[in-house]
């Protein structure tokens, strides 16, 4: 697996939004892009799906494991796969508050639900 390089993951954290498009079923065809709040936690983007494990844009990223996401207009073949942990949904909520300050989506994103479907994004 590579690693995003300096400039994306400063892209990704100074830009708000961060659209996923997983594959479809065929394996091939991107899913419509959803926006999403993508965070750098450690070197590693992360995102949670405010809809939970039954968001369909996660579902799709869990079970095909690959798609694009784009970011400040450009575009990036990534893999997906489900992250999560203690320590690391800790960094996470910390970075969402960090990230978004005074949103009342935050709290949103900090529950059991975003939690358990925490994504981690990498460059393919």
């Amino acid at each position: 697996m590579t690693s995003w390089s300096p400039a994306d993951l400063r892209t990704i954290t100074e830009n708000t939004d961060l659209f996923v498009a997983p594959f479809r079923a065929d394996g091939t065809t991107y899913g419509t892009p959803t926006q999403t709040w993508a965070l750098v936690v450690d070197g590693d983007v992360y995102v949670r799906a405010a809809n939970g494990q039954s968001s369909s844009w996660h579902q799709a990223a869990v079970s095909q494991q690959a798609g694009r996401v784009r970011v400040a207009g450009e575009f990036h073949d990534v893999v997906f796969e489900p992250a999560g942990g203690d320590d690391l949904d800790a960094a996470i909520d910390a970075a969402y508050e960090a990230k978004y300050p005074g949103s009342d989506a935050v709290p949103i994103m900090q529950g059991d639900g975003p939690k358990a479907a925490t994504v981690r994004i990498s460059p393919r």
